[in-house]
């Protein structure tokens, strides 16, 4: 049987599915949230930490994929992620775009009250097993990664078709009630297409990680999808943007 636990990370949700024999996490975390996840884990389950047996990366961003070759190196999980080719923060422009969403990340926190805590970790990523859309998870084939492209190029969601709910990551966020794409999105096209699919799913709960556990009505949907952008969304696209706007007031 399945027991879903959703623990507040340092700027995003940490959900972790407990089985009788072993513990699958939904999602790298962030670094900081290691410590977190090891009490939850050792004092309120009452479990070992090698009692995870895999972990998903959705996306590379820090509180996605952050903690993975930590958890990796000191307790032996296995980590999956999408077949996508290459690396994410590949090249100058990479370490670059890895630098600001590390910086990103504690302004989240700042905004969010937290302390700044150490979050660096590796660009880049070789995971243990390289997923397809709609491949079952290894060792937990209860569970289905479905391609959710467009915020980066190798988003994954993870379907429970038994319980009829997903973990869409950052498919979508809440803000003041209302679901909204994310920031960034780098690919619309892939975005729009990855919001219908996953409406077509016809799930009964969404698990975010940038809120909690929802249940969107066609309103919000439609709302959602509407304000899916056409154009890509980006960090040099908004400092084109702000550069603009200076010259222009100039």
């Amino acid at each position: 049987m399945l027991k879903l636990h959703c623990l507040p990370g340092y700027i995003q949700n940490i959900y972790l599915a407990e089985y009788s024999d072993k513990l699958l996490l939904l999602d790298g975390c962030c670094r900081a949230d290691i410590s977190v996840l090891e009490a939850f884990v050792l004092d309120d389950l009452k479990r070992a930490m090698t009692d995870i047996k895999l972990i998903t990366v959705t996306h590379m961003h820090p509180d996605h994929a952050g903690a993975a070759n930590t958890l990796r190196k000191k307790y032996g999980c296995k980590i999956a992620a999408a077949n996508v080719a290459g690396q994410w923060y590949s090249g100058i422009d990479g370490k670059l775009m890895h630098l600001t969403d590390l910086l990103l990340t504690l302004w989240v926190a700042g905004r969010q009250k937290k302390a700044k805590k150490f979050i660096y970790y590796a660009s880049t990523l070789t995971p243990d097993y390289y997923l397809s859309d709609l491949q079952r998870l290894p060792g937990f084939e209860d569970w289905q990664a479905h391609f959710t492209q467009g915020h980066t190029d190798r988003d994954i969601s993870l379907y429970h078709s038994n319980t009829k709910q997903i973990y869409v990551a950052d498919l979508m966020v809440k803000v003041r009630g209302a679901f909204i794409p994310p920031y960034p999105v780098f690919y619309p096209k892939r975005y729009l297409e990855s919001l219908k699919k996953v409406k077509a799913l016809n799930v009964e709960s969404i698990l975010l990680a940038h809120g909690a556990k929802v249940e969107l009505t066609e309103q919000q949907w439609q709302q959602l999808i509407t304000l899916a952008p056409t154009k890509p969304v980006t960090h040099w696209r908004s400092v084109k943007t702000k550069l603009k706007r200076v010259l222009l007031n100039r």
